[in-house]
């Protein structure tokens, strides 16, 4: 039951992450070298606010406090990420095979959020699925048993927000777009804020308002990126 458990999560978590990378981004070494940068720059933004943490010791024991600078500074690292896909995208377009890329420029954004949210998903996940390994997980510590299915749900809301971010982020930042970097910048600590609720598991008011703004961020993503409603029925109907 507990490897059923582990596969289940696993998949439910990065299923669908797993699947927009090998069909959009392994068959390109350059996207793969800016998804694993970006992966990086989500490390180095963790580092940084556990420093943080590390150094203001009153405050350790305030998980808000420790989520309000994590969030910051990784939407620093995200600009930090733009400005360096565009000082480097003739460069990039250079050594690759594909010289396409880089043409949409949200192409390079989609990459960067998807390693952005794949790294995050998986410091975010990775103790829980080797607790749920066993023996005997179902629900840790006389807790709900619904707190593994929840962990996955969340996961997999964090890696597709991180993706359509990017999108909305480095868009707003090309059109000079406040309200596109307020939104990016207002939903990550909205969804942050709510994960602190899963400490008294109130999992539905944690994971409904979620994936409300998931929706609402992929439709925003969407249109950043050009998308129509056109385009996108001419999409569904060739892809059927």
């Amino acid at each position: 039951m507990t490897l059923a458990e582990f596969f289940s999560c696993s998949l439910l978590a990065f299923g669908a992450p797993l699947a927009m990378f090998a069909l959009t981004i392994a068959n390109d070494p350059v996207r793969i070298i800016i998804m694993i940068a970006a992966a990086f720059g989500w490390l180095l933004s963790f580092l940084v606010s556990s420093l943080v943490w590390y150094a203001v010791v009153p405050l350790r024991s305030h998980l808000a406090f420790g989520m309000v600078f994590a969030v910051i500074i990784q939407e620093v690292f995200r600009y930090g990420m733009y400005r360096l896909l565009r000082k480097t995208e003739a460069g990039l377009k250079e050594i690759s095979e594909n010289h396409d890329i880089g043409t949409n420029k949200m192409e390079m954004a989609y990459v960067s959020g998807l390693g952005f949210g794949t790294m995050s998903g998986a410091f975010a996940l990775v103790n829980v699925l080797a607790d749920s390994v066993g023996p005997g997980t179902l629900g840790l510590y006389n807790g709900t048993e619904f707190f593994f299915v929840t962990s996955a749900a969340m996961t997999l809301c964090m890696i597709l927000l991180n993706t359509f971010w990017s999108i909305i982020f480095f868009s707003g930042l090309d059109e000079k777009s406040h309200i596109k970097i307020v939104w990016v910048v207002g939903s990550h600590f909205f969804v942050s804020g709510l994960s602190l609720l899963n400490r008294n598991q109130f999992y539905a008011a944690t994971i409904l308002p979620s994936y409300i703004v998931l929706v609402a961020t992929a439709v925003m993503a969407f249109k950043s990126a050009g998308g129509t409603g056109k385009s996108l029925m001419q999409t569904l109907s060739s892809g059927s």
